[in-house]
């Protein structure tokens, strides 16, 4: 007699998450060709916390990531409303499709929403880079992200501190350490970057010939302060060799509304790229600067110096191996880090081995959930 199935509702909303999912998606179809295996059948839910195509569908075109079964289009706006609307919508498509596994990834609201609506609802929830902390309550990163742990029936994380800030919380149960889902990804996508990506010659940039920079983060975007420090130090590196800043559409809103057209102006300011594309910059860059917590990582996967534009991070392990400076907004410290920044050697083996997303599948196959059902609200 065949096994059950599973139904796995996986809610995603933010550039990241897409790259994560799509690891995920690419484990349940091996998985289903395995004849002898539990059958699982995936639906996506699309928040629509970023939006607009360059953002959002080229990601499920180029990852082949199956079509969202949901679209909420919610946007962007302030915390409380986008949240909101998410969580209504999250509730209503869980209790029409009846999953038997809600899974949510990393610490935007979209993450949140499905939590708070997981828990509600009695779904068990599967946490994706559960356990990270930066110990800054001010980020709504931070909120978001030990809110969902503490819900979770499934918690896993990227690395030992992860289950080591969950023990430190009273959490031990369904933890597992399973590596970082995407360093698969930057196994999976490096070499067809490579191959298919054409960036560097539409921008005219030589290998190891630029810099390339990222910010988009609200604690450094809603600080005029901040944001225009950042784009100082920028400016500054920008006298001797191009800093390319793939502008997100909130930084782009933000310069506007602040007045910084001219702190920008010297750097080569683009719109935002897609995955390979982003990949094969990261790749060819001499230096990444970023406030991003997934380029901090992925600058370390493909052998890059990294400088983090933020007072902390939540990957320690890329500052402790050397290949990673948390320097904050001040434009001095940006310039120095920059003129610092050395490639040590060797990677952070604690980020797995490249299958993190068969193990977190594994893991989630083997729960019994006979014990749960989906409670009418």
């Amino acid at each position: 007699m065949s096994q059950p199935g599973i139904k796995i509702l996986t809610v995603v909303g933010a550039r990241p998450q897409f790259v994560k999912a799509a690891m995920v998606s690419r484990a349940i179809v091996l998985h289903n060709r395995e004849a002898s295996g539990r059958p699982i059948v995936q639906e996506i839910l699309h928040t629509g916390q970023h939006y607009d195509r360059a953002m959002s569908q080229v990601f499920f075109d180029e990852l082949g990531i199956p079509d969202p079964a949901v679209n909420l289009a919610v946007g962007s706006g302030p915390h409380g409303e986008t949240t909101a609307r998410m969580l209504e919508g999250i509730e209503r498509e869980i209790l029409a499709r009846k999953p038997d596994w809600l899974l949510v990834y990393g610490d935007t609201n979209s993450t949140l929403a499905g939590a708070l609506a997981a828990a509600k609802l009695h779904v068990p929830l599967a946490h994706v880079e559960a356990g990270l902390r930066s110990f800054n309550k001010n980020m709504p990163e931070e909120v978001n992200r030990v809110l969902t742990d503490h819900v979770s029936s499934l918690l896993f994380c990227p690395t030992q501190a992860a289950v080591q800030n969950l023990a430190n919380e009273g959490i031990t149960e369904g933890v597992h350490h399973v590596g970082d889902v995407m360093y698969d990804a930057a196994i999976a996508f490096g070499e067809i970057a490579r191959n298919r990506s054409s960036i560097l010659e539409q921008l005219g940039l030589k290998p190891k010939g630029y810099y390339l920079a990222t910010v988009h983060r609200a604690e450094n975007t809603d600080d005029r302060q901040r944001l225009a420090g950042i784009l100082d130090g920028l400016n500054r590196l920008a006298n001797g060799i191009p800093v390319i800043l793939p502008l997100h559409p909130r930084t782009g809103n933000c310069i506007k509304a602040y007045g910084l057209e001219e702190i920008a102006g010297g750097l080569r300011l683009i719109e935002p790229v897609s995955l390979l594309d982003m990949v094969r910059l990261e790749q060819g860059a001499r230096l990444i600067l970023t406030d991003s917590g997934g380029v901090q990582k992925e600058a370390c996967f493909h052998g890059v110096p990294c400088v983090t534009l933020r007072e902390e991070t939540e990957w320690v392990e890329t500052v402790a191996a050397g290949w990673n400076q948390v320097v904050g907004h001040r434009p001095e410290g940006i310039v120095a880090a920059a003129a610092a920044a050395a490639t040590p050697s060797g990677r952070i083996r604690e980020y797995g081995d490249g299958n993190a997303s068969g193990k977190i599948l594994g893991q989630m196959l083997r729960q019994d959930l006979r014990c749960w059902h989906v409670t009418q609200p």
